[in-house]
């Protein structure tokens, strides 16, 4: 298993690499670009969008955003706010694929969520042949009968996983 670590994207540097990663082209209708997600997260300021650009060693090979920890009152107020804790974005870039790296990423993210003190991680796929579907279950996400914005929401219980 890859040793990768999350860290924060903080300069124009880090945004113009991270600009760079792309997933297969078979991949661009189930997960959006780190563009995408910049915009997303200036658009959702109540989503409380944290990201981290994914790196093996010195090379960055992926990008990952989530939800952090959205306050209950905020939950309630704004409905398709999914849950505290909600896995936005998992790309690893085409050329680092079949690696290990998603799992590894999502190791890391679901080590950041604990140490938040959640009880949950939520996230969601777009169906249809080659979605992140499978990939989310195998790793233990099970799904929970919501359906969002035409996106089948998952849900990983922490204290089992």
């Amino acid at each position: 298993m890859p040793d990768v670590r999350l860290r924060d994207i903080t300069t124009d540097e880090d945004r113009a690499v991270a600009l760079e990663l792309r997933v297969a082209p078979s991949q661009e209708a189930f997960v959006s670009g780190v563009a995408e997600s910049f915009d997303d997260a200036l658009r959702y300021p109540a989503a409380r969008a944290r990201y981290w650009s994914v790196h093996d060693g010195d090379e960055m090979v992926g990008f990952t955003m989530i939800s952090d920890g959205i306050p209950e009152d905020v939950l309630e107020a704004d409905p398709t706010l999914l849950g505290p804790f909600y896995l936005w974005r998992l790309l690893i870039d085409q050329r680092h694929q079949r690696r290990g790296y998603g799992t590894a990423t999502l190791d890391a993210v679901v080590e950041y969520v604990r140490s938040r003190g959640a009880a949950a991680l939520l996230t969601s796929y777009t169906t249809g042949e080659g979605s992140p579907g499978p990939f989310y279950e195998r790793y233990g996400f099970v799904p929970t009968g919501d359906i969002v914005e035409d996106e089948v929401v998952l849900l990983l219980d922490l204290a089992r996983s």
